[in-house]
Protein backbone atom coordinates (compact mmCIF):
# COMPACT_ATOMS: atom_id res chain seq x y z
CA UNK A 1 0.00 0.00 0.00
CA UNK A 2 2.70 2.67 0.50
CA UNK A 3 4.76 1.82 -2.15
CA UNK A 4 1.98 2.37 -4.28
CA UNK A 5 0.85 5.80 -2.40
CA UNK A 6 4.55 6.28 -3.00
CA UNK A 7 4.47 5.40 -6.81
CA UNK A 8 0.95 7.59 -7.47
CA UNK A 9 2.72 10.45 -5.71
CA UNK A 10 5.46 10.19 -7.79
CA UNK A 11 3.52 10.14 -11.01
CA UNK A 12 1.56 13.33 -9.92
CA UNK A 13 4.49 15.12 -9.27
CA UNK A 14 6.12 14.38 -13.15
CA UNK A 15 2.40 15.76 -13.95
CA UNK A 16 1.69 18.86 -12.43
CA UNK A 17 5.84 20.00 -13.50
CA UNK A 18 4.86 19.05 -17.08
CA UNK A 19 1.49 21.53 -16.60
CA UNK A 20 -0.66 18.88 -17.51
CA UNK A 21 -2.54 19.75 -14.55
CA UNK A 22 -2.83 22.70 -12.65
CA UNK A 23 -2.89 23.39 -8.82
CA UNK A 24 -6.48 24.75 -7.89
CA UNK A 25 -9.03 26.19 -5.41
CA UNK A 26 -11.73 28.52 -4.74
CA UNK A 27 -11.96 31.45 -2.80
CA UNK A 28 -14.12 31.40 0.92
CA UNK A 29 -13.66 35.13 1.52
CA UNK A 30 -13.07 38.01 -0.14
CA UNK A 31 -12.35 41.75 1.41
CA UNK A 32 -11.35 44.99 0.26
CA UNK A 33 -7.44 44.04 0.47
CA UNK A 34 -7.19 40.52 0.15
CA UNK A 35 -9.00 37.31 -0.17
CA UNK A 36 -8.99 33.82 1.35
CA UNK A 37 -8.22 30.54 -0.78
CA UNK A 38 -9.13 27.25 -0.08
CA UNK A 39 -8.06 24.20 -1.18
CA UNK A 40 -4.61 25.07 -1.99
CA UNK A 41 -2.47 25.56 1.43
CA UNK A 42 -0.21 22.02 0.91
CA UNK A 43 0.80 22.82 -2.52
CA UNK A 44 1.53 26.36 -1.86
CA UNK A 45 4.28 28.78 -1.17
CA UNK A 46 4.73 32.25 -0.02
CA UNK A 47 5.11 34.35 -2.85
CA UNK A 48 3.50 32.18 -5.52
CA UNK A 49 1.34 33.58 -8.12
CA UNK A 50 -1.99 32.88 -8.39
CA UNK A 51 -4.72 33.40 -10.76
CA UNK A 52 -8.51 33.44 -11.34
CA UNK A 53 -11.16 34.12 -14.60
CA UNK A 54 -13.09 37.29 -14.34
CA UNK A 55 -15.02 38.00 -17.31
CA UNK A 56 -12.88 36.13 -19.68
CA UNK A 57 -9.34 37.40 -18.48
CA UNK A 58 -7.10 36.19 -15.82
CA UNK A 59 -6.85 38.32 -12.56
CA UNK A 60 -3.47 37.30 -10.94
CA UNK A 61 -2.35 38.24 -7.26
CA UNK A 62 0.04 36.50 -4.91
CA UNK A 63 0.46 34.48 -1.88
CA UNK A 64 0.96 36.38 1.04
CA UNK A 65 0.20 34.01 3.99
CA UNK A 66 -0.46 30.06 4.45
CA UNK A 67 -1.76 28.49 7.50
CA UNK A 68 -3.74 25.29 8.48
CA UNK A 69 -7.00 26.58 6.96
CA UNK A 70 -6.39 28.31 4.20
CA UNK A 71 -3.89 31.11 2.41
CA UNK A 72 -4.39 34.67 1.88
CA UNK A 73 -3.84 36.24 -2.00
CA UNK A 74 -3.40 40.23 -2.40
CA UNK A 75 -4.42 40.93 -5.98
CA UNK A 76 -2.44 42.46 -8.74
CA UNK A 77 -5.12 45.18 -9.63
CA UNK A 78 -6.37 47.40 -7.70
CA UNK A 79 -10.05 45.65 -7.09
CA UNK A 80 -10.22 42.13 -6.16
CA UNK A 81 -13.20 40.97 -9.07
CA UNK A 82 -13.69 37.69 -7.07
CA UNK A 83 -16.74 36.28 -5.64
CA UNK A 84 -17.42 33.67 -3.33
CA UNK A 85 -16.57 29.83 -4.97
CA UNK A 86 -14.11 31.32 -7.66
CA UNK A 87 -11.78 28.87 -8.98
CA UNK A 88 -7.99 29.83 -8.18
CA UNK A 89 -5.22 28.04 -10.33
CA UNK A 90 -1.29 28.50 -9.70
CA UNK A 91 0.79 29.91 -12.35
CA UNK A 92 4.06 29.72 -13.14
CA UNK A 93 6.62 31.61 -12.13
CA UNK A 94 7.17 35.09 -12.53
CA UNK A 95 9.28 35.68 -16.34
CA UNK A 96 11.17 38.21 -16.20
CA UNK A 97 13.65 38.19 -19.53
CA UNK A 98 15.53 41.54 -19.78
CA UNK A 99 17.75 42.06 -22.77
CA UNK A 100 19.68 45.57 -23.82
CA UNK A 101 16.68 46.11 -26.68
CA UNK A 102 14.29 47.32 -23.32
CA UNK A 103 16.72 50.75 -23.45
CA UNK A 104 14.52 52.87 -24.68
CA UNK A 105 10.86 51.53 -23.07
CA UNK A 106 8.16 51.58 -20.67
CA UNK A 107 6.96 48.80 -18.67
CA UNK A 108 4.63 48.02 -15.75
CA UNK A 109 5.42 46.19 -12.33
CA UNK A 110 4.61 42.70 -14.12
CA UNK A 111 7.03 43.54 -17.25
CA UNK A 112 4.43 44.32 -19.53
CA UNK A 113 5.32 47.52 -22.18
CA UNK A 114 3.18 50.83 -21.35
CA UNK A 115 4.51 53.02 -24.60
CA UNK A 116 2.40 51.65 -26.67
CA UNK A 117 5.84 50.36 -28.85
CA UNK A 118 4.83 46.79 -29.38
CA UNK A 119 5.91 43.87 -27.37
CA UNK A 120 8.67 43.33 -25.37
CA UNK A 121 12.06 41.58 -26.91
CA UNK A 122 12.77 38.62 -24.41
CA UNK A 123 16.56 37.65 -23.61
CA UNK A 124 17.81 34.36 -22.91
CA UNK A 125 18.10 34.64 -18.91
CA UNK A 126 15.25 35.02 -16.75
CA UNK A 127 16.25 37.56 -14.01
CA UNK A 128 14.42 36.62 -10.59
CA UNK A 129 12.50 39.22 -8.76
CA UNK A 130 13.69 38.27 -5.33
CA UNK A 131 17.31 37.62 -6.41
CA UNK A 132 20.12 37.93 -3.62
CA UNK A 133 22.46 40.80 -3.14
CA UNK A 134 26.05 39.25 -3.89
CA UNK A 135 27.86 37.47 -1.87
CA UNK A 136 29.66 40.61 0.74
CA UNK A 137 33.41 39.12 -0.08
CA UNK A 138 33.04 38.58 -3.65
CA UNK A 139 32.09 41.56 -4.93
CA UNK A 140 34.31 44.26 -5.93
CA UNK A 141 35.45 47.51 -4.22
CA UNK A 142 34.17 50.75 -5.26
CA UNK A 143 36.95 53.19 -6.10
CA UNK A 144 35.68 54.37 -9.28
CA UNK A 145 34.93 58.41 -8.88
CA UNK A 146 31.96 59.49 -10.41
CA UNK A 147 31.21 63.13 -11.81
CA UNK A 148 27.30 63.77 -11.39
CA UNK A 149 26.83 67.42 -12.99
CA UNK A 150 25.50 68.63 -10.06
CA UNK A 151 27.97 71.33 -8.17
CA UNK A 152 26.44 70.46 -4.81
CA UNK A 153 27.00 67.13 -5.05
CA UNK A 154 30.61 66.60 -6.47
CA UNK A 155 31.89 69.54 -4.08
CA UNK A 156 30.38 68.37 -1.03
CA UNK A 157 29.03 64.55 -1.53
CA UNK A 158 30.68 63.18 -3.90
CA UNK A 159 29.48 59.50 -5.83
CA UNK A 160 31.44 56.51 -6.55
CA UNK A 161 30.52 54.01 -9.23
CA UNK A 162 28.69 50.69 -7.27
CA UNK A 163 27.60 53.47 -4.07
CA UNK A 164 24.01 53.65 -3.00
CA UNK A 165 23.10 56.98 -2.00
CA UNK A 166 19.53 58.05 -0.75
CA UNK A 167 17.93 61.56 -1.38
CA UNK A 168 16.29 62.68 1.73
CA UNK A 169 13.32 65.54 1.69
CA UNK A 170 10.12 66.29 2.03
CA UNK A 171 7.53 66.37 -0.34
CA UNK A 172 8.00 69.42 -3.25
CA UNK A 173 11.13 70.24 -2.26
CA UNK A 174 12.80 69.01 -5.62
CA UNK A 175 13.88 65.55 -4.75
CA UNK A 176 12.39 64.40 -8.58
CA UNK A 177 14.14 67.27 -10.15
CA UNK A 178 17.42 66.67 -8.57
CA UNK A 179 17.02 62.60 -9.95
CA UNK A 180 16.19 64.40 -13.38
CA UNK A 181 19.77 66.22 -13.28
CA UNK A 182 21.77 63.00 -12.25
CA UNK A 183 20.33 60.82 -14.92
CA UNK A 184 21.91 63.10 -17.08
CA UNK A 185 24.94 62.18 -15.29
CA UNK A 186 27.95 61.01 -17.81
CA UNK A 187 29.70 57.46 -16.94
CA UNK A 188 27.02 55.11 -17.32
CA UNK A 189 26.03 52.82 -20.18
CA UNK A 190 22.17 52.38 -18.78
CA UNK A 191 19.82 53.93 -16.74
CA UNK A 192 16.74 51.90 -15.02
CA UNK A 193 14.15 54.35 -12.70
CA UNK A 194 11.58 53.12 -10.78
CA UNK A 195 8.44 55.41 -10.29
CA UNK A 196 7.22 54.04 -7.23
CA UNK A 197 3.55 55.91 -6.53
CA UNK A 198 4.00 58.34 -8.21
CA UNK A 199 1.09 60.99 -9.49
CA UNK A 200 -0.55 59.77 -12.63
CA UNK A 201 -0.15 63.16 -14.70
CA UNK A 202 3.77 63.21 -13.56
CA UNK A 203 4.76 60.10 -15.56
CA UNK A 204 4.47 61.96 -18.93
CA UNK A 205 6.13 64.87 -17.68
CA UNK A 206 8.75 63.18 -16.18
CA UNK A 207 9.34 61.04 -19.50
CA UNK A 208 9.18 64.15 -22.25
CA UNK A 209 10.80 66.32 -19.42
CA UNK A 210 13.74 66.00 -17.20
CA UNK A 211 14.92 62.36 -18.46
CA UNK A 212 13.99 63.09 -21.89
CA UNK A 213 17.66 63.42 -22.89
CA UNK A 214 18.61 60.08 -21.25
CA UNK A 215 15.82 57.90 -22.74
CA UNK A 216 17.32 56.29 -25.01
CA UNK A 217 19.59 54.48 -22.52
CA UNK A 218 16.77 54.15 -20.14
CA UNK A 219 14.35 51.48 -18.92
CA UNK A 220 11.52 53.32 -16.44
CA UNK A 221 9.12 50.86 -14.38
CA UNK A 222 6.15 52.35 -13.51
CA UNK A 223 3.51 52.22 -10.47
CA UNK A 224 1.44 54.88 -10.09
CA UNK A 225 -0.52 55.84 -6.92
CA UNK A 226 -3.81 54.55 -7.99
CA UNK A 227 -2.24 51.15 -8.68
CA UNK A 228 -2.18 48.49 -5.73
CA UNK A 229 0.13 47.97 -3.09
CA UNK A 230 1.21 44.27 -4.72
CA UNK A 231 2.46 46.42 -8.19
CA UNK A 232 4.05 49.18 -6.26
CA UNK A 233 5.84 47.00 -3.96
CA UNK A 234 7.16 44.98 -7.26
CA UNK A 235 8.24 47.61 -9.20
CA UNK A 236 11.45 48.45 -7.54
CA UNK A 237 12.23 44.45 -7.34
CA UNK A 238 11.38 44.86 -11.26
CA UNK A 239 13.57 47.67 -11.48
CA UNK A 240 16.50 45.98 -9.81
CA UNK A 241 16.36 42.71 -11.67
CA UNK A 242 16.36 44.91 -15.16
CA UNK A 243 19.69 46.60 -13.63
CA UNK A 244 20.85 43.28 -12.13
CA UNK A 245 21.08 41.96 -15.74
CA UNK A 246 22.61 44.63 -17.15
CA UNK A 247 25.46 44.77 -14.73
CA UNK A 248 26.05 40.92 -15.18
CA UNK A 249 26.38 42.11 -18.62
CA UNK A 250 29.57 44.49 -17.84
CA UNK A 251 27.53 47.76 -17.62
CA UNK A 252 27.92 50.91 -15.68
CA UNK A 253 23.99 50.94 -14.16
CA UNK A 254 22.43 53.83 -12.77
CA UNK A 255 19.68 52.91 -10.70
CA UNK A 256 17.01 55.66 -9.58
CA UNK A 257 13.89 54.45 -7.37
CA UNK A 258 11.48 57.16 -6.65
CA UNK A 259 10.34 56.56 -3.82
CA UNK A 260 12.18 53.86 -1.35
CA UNK A 261 9.25 55.43 1.07
CA UNK A 262 6.36 54.16 -0.90
CA UNK A 263 7.76 50.74 -1.08
CA UNK A 264 7.75 50.92 2.54
CA UNK A 265 4.29 52.00 2.78
CA UNK A 266 3.40 49.27 0.14
CA UNK A 267 4.80 46.50 1.89
CA UNK A 268 2.89 47.72 4.99
CA UNK A 269 -0.16 47.20 3.93
CA UNK A 270 0.50 43.96 2.20
CA UNK A 271 2.24 42.25 5.37
CA UNK A 272 -0.67 44.07 7.27
CA UNK A 273 -2.99 42.45 4.98
CA UNK A 274 -0.94 39.31 5.89
CA UNK A 275 -1.80 39.56 9.63
CA UNK A 276 1.72 41.08 10.89
CA UNK A 277 1.47 43.33 13.80
CA UNK A 278 2.39 47.00 13.76
CA UNK A 279 5.73 47.44 15.48
CA UNK A 280 6.80 50.90 14.32
CA UNK A 281 4.39 53.97 13.45
CA UNK A 282 2.23 51.40 11.44
CA UNK A 283 5.01 49.50 10.57
CA UNK A 284 4.64 45.52 10.49
CA UNK A 285 9.03 43.94 11.28
CA UNK A 286 9.31 42.42 7.56
CA UNK A 287 9.00 46.14 6.01
CA UNK A 288 12.39 46.66 8.19
CA UNK A 289 13.64 43.27 7.02
CA UNK A 290 12.78 43.84 3.28
CA UNK A 291 14.20 47.11 2.97
CA UNK A 292 18.06 45.82 3.37
CA UNK A 293 17.37 43.00 1.34
CA UNK A 294 16.09 45.24 -1.60
CA UNK A 295 18.89 47.85 -0.80
CA UNK A 296 21.55 45.46 -1.06
CA UNK A 297 20.78 44.47 -4.13
CA UNK A 298 22.35 47.62 -5.65
CA UNK A 299 26.05 47.91 -5.65
CA UNK A 300 28.83 46.80 -7.37
CA UNK A 301 28.97 43.57 -8.77
CA UNK A 302 31.77 40.90 -8.86
CA UNK A 303 34.75 41.66 -9.39
CA UNK A 304 34.57 41.57 -13.49
CA UNK A 305 31.26 42.63 -13.58
CA UNK A 306 29.52 45.86 -13.95
CA UNK A 307 28.16 47.83 -10.97
CA UNK A 308 24.79 49.24 -9.93
CA UNK A 309 25.34 52.83 -8.69
CA UNK A 310 21.73 53.38 -6.77
CA UNK A 311 20.14 56.55 -6.18
CA UNK A 312 17.04 56.01 -3.69
CA UNK A 313 14.51 58.82 -3.07
CA UNK A 314 12.67 58.93 0.36
CA UNK A 315 10.07 60.85 0.81
CA UNK A 316 10.17 62.85 4.88
CA UNK A 317 7.00 62.66 6.62
CA UNK A 318 6.34 65.68 7.86
CA UNK A 319 9.93 67.10 7.45
CA UNK A 320 10.80 64.61 10.06
CA UNK A 321 13.68 62.97 9.28
CA UNK A 322 14.22 60.59 12.15
CA UNK A 323 10.65 58.58 10.84
CA UNK A 324 11.35 54.84 11.46
CA UNK A 325 11.38 54.21 7.94
CA UNK A 326 13.94 56.89 6.78
CA UNK A 327 16.13 55.94 9.68
CA UNK A 328 16.72 52.40 8.79
CA UNK A 329 17.06 53.55 4.85
CA UNK A 330 19.94 55.90 6.46
CA UNK A 331 21.25 53.45 8.17
CA UNK A 332 21.96 50.83 5.16
CA UNK A 333 22.77 53.48 2.66
CA UNK A 334 26.39 54.38 1.76
CA UNK A 335 25.41 58.30 2.01
CA UNK A 336 22.60 60.21 2.23
CA UNK A 337 21.87 64.41 0.55
CA UNK A 338 19.31 66.16 2.35
CA UNK A 339 17.01 68.42 0.86
CA UNK A 340 16.04 71.10 2.98
CA UNK A 341 12.50 73.16 2.21
CA UNK A 342 14.22 76.20 3.88
CA UNK A 343 16.61 76.27 1.55
CA UNK A 344 14.24 75.90 -0.81
CA UNK A 345 12.02 78.63 -0.06
CA UNK A 346 15.07 80.82 -0.30
CA UNK A 347 15.15 79.96 -3.84
CA UNK A 348 18.77 78.02 -3.83
CA UNK A 349 17.95 75.11 -6.30
CA UNK A 350 19.08 72.23 -5.76
CA UNK A 351 18.23 72.99 -2.03
CA UNK A 352 20.68 70.64 -0.87
CA UNK A 353 21.51 71.10 2.80
CA UNK A 354 25.36 70.85 2.60
CA UNK A 355 26.07 70.64 6.36
CA UNK A 356 23.92 67.70 6.80
CA UNK A 357 24.67 65.88 3.62
CA UNK A 358 27.23 62.86 3.90
CA UNK A 359 28.92 60.37 1.08
CA UNK A 360 30.38 57.91 3.40
CA UNK A 361 32.65 57.12 0.51
CA UNK A 362 34.04 60.77 -0.06
CA UNK A 363 37.27 59.29 0.75
CA UNK A 364 37.95 57.49 -2.07
CA UNK A 365 37.56 61.12 -4.29
CA UNK A 366 38.61 63.96 -2.90
CA UNK A 367 42.75 64.88 -2.95
CA UNK A 368 44.55 65.51 0.73
CA UNK A 369 43.84 69.14 -0.63
CA UNK A 370 40.42 68.84 -2.06
CA UNK A 371 39.35 67.14 1.70
CA UNK A 372 41.02 69.95 3.74
CA UNK A 373 39.11 72.44 1.62
CA UNK A 374 35.93 71.21 2.08
CA UNK A 375 36.56 70.80 5.54
CA UNK A 376 37.31 74.72 6.00
CA UNK A 377 34.75 75.47 3.53
CA UNK A 378 31.97 73.66 5.84
CA UNK A 379 33.30 75.12 8.53
CA UNK A 380 32.98 78.99 7.82
CA UNK A 381 29.25 77.51 6.56
CA UNK A 382 28.75 76.67 9.63
CA UNK A 383 29.65 79.62 11.25
CA UNK A 384 27.92 81.67 9.05
CA UNK A 385 24.27 79.50 9.92
CA UNK A 386 24.82 79.79 13.19
CA UNK A 387 25.60 83.39 13.69
CA UNK A 388 22.89 83.83 11.18
CA UNK A 389 19.99 85.30 14.09
CA UNK A 390 22.97 87.13 15.96
CA UNK A 391 23.46 88.77 12.58
CA UNK A 392 19.15 89.94 11.51
CA UNK A 393 19.04 91.35 15.58
CA UNK A 394 22.17 93.85 14.16
CA UNK A 395 24.12 92.04 17.45
CA UNK A 396 27.35 91.96 15.15
CA UNK A 397 30.10 94.42 14.08
CA UNK A 398 32.10 93.64 11.38
CA UNK A 399 35.78 93.89 12.49
CA UNK A 400 35.01 91.82 15.55
CA UNK A 401 35.92 88.28 14.20
CA UNK A 402 37.87 88.25 11.18
CA UNK A 403 36.85 84.23 10.27
CA UNK A 404 33.56 85.34 10.90
CA UNK A 405 33.78 88.48 8.20
CA UNK A 406 35.54 86.16 5.87
CA UNK A 407 32.61 83.80 6.40
CA UNK A 408 29.95 87.03 5.87
CA UNK A 409 31.98 87.84 2.54
CA UNK A 410 32.35 84.26 1.20
CA UNK A 411 29.57 82.34 2.24
CA UNK A 412 26.64 84.06 0.25
CA UNK A 413 29.00 83.60 -2.94
CA UNK A 414 29.59 79.78 -2.39
CA UNK A 415 25.52 79.28 -1.81
CA UNK A 416 25.26 81.13 -5.51
CA UNK A 417 27.89 79.50 -7.38
CA UNK A 418 25.67 75.98 -6.03
CA UNK A 419 22.57 77.06 -7.87
CA UNK A 420 22.33 75.26 -10.50
CA UNK A 421 18.64 74.74 -12.60
CA UNK A 422 17.55 71.73 -14.08
CA UNK A 423 18.50 73.44 -18.10
CA UNK A 424 21.67 74.16 -17.37
CA UNK A 425 24.77 72.87 -18.97
CA UNK A 426 26.33 70.21 -16.19
CA UNK A 427 28.97 71.00 -14.23
CA UNK A 428 32.79 69.41 -15.38
CA UNK A 429 34.97 70.50 -12.78
CA UNK A 430 32.88 71.75 -10.00
CA UNK A 431 36.03 73.00 -7.39
CA UNK A 432 37.21 74.92 -10.82
CA UNK A 433 33.70 76.40 -10.60
CA UNK A 434 34.06 77.18 -7.33
CA UNK A 435 37.50 79.01 -7.31
CA UNK A 436 36.07 81.26 -10.74
CA UNK A 437 33.01 81.99 -8.71
CA UNK A 438 34.78 82.93 -5.52
CA UNK A 439 37.72 85.10 -7.10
Amino acid sequence: MTDALGRLEAAMTGVLADGLVRVGGHVREVSASACRIGGVAPFVRLGDRMGFDVDGRVQTGEIVRIDAEGATLKSFDARIEAGIGTRVFRLGPADLRPCPAWKGRVIDALGRPLDGAGPLPQGETAAPLDADPPAAFARARVRAPLVTGVRALDLFTPICAGQRIGIFAGSGVGKSTLLAMLADAAGFDSVVVALVGERGREVREFLEGPIAQARARSVIVVSTGDESPMMRRQAPKVALSVAESFRDRGESVLLIVDSVTRYAHAARDVALAAGEPAVARGYPPSVFSDLPRLLERAGPGLDGQGSITGVFSVLVDGDDHNDPVADAIRGTLDGHIVLDRAIAEQGRYPAVDLLGSISRLAGEVWTPEQRDLVRRLKAMMARFEETRDLRLMGGYRAGTDAELDQAIALVPRIYGAMHQEPGEAPSRDAFLELAQALR
